[in-house]
């Protein structure tokens, strides 16, 4: 007689993945290509961590992340170069941890400090480096580095903090490029999450109006309006901001088809399709923490529809 095994819950399965694939003591990995510890995304998975119940491993991240904290305050990337982006994703798993890790304050102050040598004087957000980012991601992303800085501000009762995030998100806003859906999904996705972040909902329902319009019936969404294959990273958080905006409808349907892709591991490969051209044949670590966020989304608005 045969007994079927029943499957896990497919977001149960993105944690076993996080676990099977954290660097012991230390952090999450960039993607099974390449698996060293990878602290941006650490960083940021830190409050997904705490959101699903799993303290002792975001307390492990969290300290790693500290003791690779430069004496300038920045953090570095896995090149060993201090990025603004990844610092302030990191920034998002110490404004997580304060009052549970000790030291996590100290380290955001430090951290915080050094994101204002980064603003200058038109409101642009600056970085040592743009070496990793290659020819597909643009400082429009720094959009998403706003939303830890203005945390911090508040968390920490330090007003200039706030301002410099205001002043920052003005100059994007003044961008004709920052609300279109003309570049990866992905990077897309990011700007569109931070407008939501920093209340600026009107905003990033205008960008999503972009997105509807790519949404195919099995609720995929291409990685650029012009392709058949799709971003696994960028159809995640699209579903949450969809869940934000109250369009549960299209962000159930993304998350189905998420469901249908998600590999057996419970990981998710950078890109799916024919002519997938966004790391296509790795796991990546980021996928699987938009994929819990949205999903902690998906439960919340299912109970409140009940």
């Amino acid at each position: 007689m045969l007994f079927w095994k029943k499957k896990k819950p497919s977001h149960e399965r993105a944690m076993d993945w996080f676990k099977a694939n954290m660097v012991p003591g230390q952090g999450i990995i960039v993607h099974t290509r390449q698996p060293v510890p990878y602290a941006e995304v650490t960083g940021y998975f830190i409050p997904t961590l705490y959101n699903w119940g799993e303290k002792e491993l975001a307390r492990t991240c969290t300290r790693w992340l500290m003791s690779i904290q430069l004496p300038d305050g920045a953090f570095p990337a896995p090149d060993g170069v201090p990025y603004t982006f990844d610092t302030a994703q990191i920034m998002r798993g110490l404004c997580a941890a304060l009052g549970d890790v000790d030291g996590a304050e100290e380290s955001l102050r430090r951290a915080s400090d050094w994101m204002l040598t980064q603003v200058d004087a038109s409101g642009r957000l600056k970085t040592p480096s743009t070496e990793l980012w290659t020819d597909i991601a643009s400082d429009l992303i720094h959009t998403y580095a706003l939303p830890p800085l203005a945390q911090a501000g508040k968390l920490l009762g330090v007003k200039e903090y706030e301002e410099a995030a205001k002043l920052v998100l003005d100059h994007y806003k003044q961008r004709e490029d920052l609300v279109p859906f003309n570049r990866l999904s992905h990077f897309h996705a990011y700007a569109m999450e931070a407008l939501c972040e920093m209340g600026e909902l009107e905003l990033a329902a205008r960008g999503m109006a972009d997105v509807e319009k790519c949404q195919r019936r099995d609720g995929s969404i291409p990685a650029y309006p012009d392709v058949d294959w799709v971003c696994s990273t960028g159809m995640a958080q699209y579903a949450i901001v969809w869940y934000t905006l109250g369009d549960k409808e299209r962000a159930d349907r993304a998350m189905a088809y998420l469901e249908k892709i998600q590999n057996p591991s419970g990981g998710f490969f950078g890109s799916y399709g024919k002519g997938a051209k966004y790391i296509s044949g790795g796991e990546i670590s980021w996928g699987v923490k938009y994929f819990l966020d949205a999903w902690l989304l998906k439960l919340r608005a299912e109970s409140q529809h009940a």
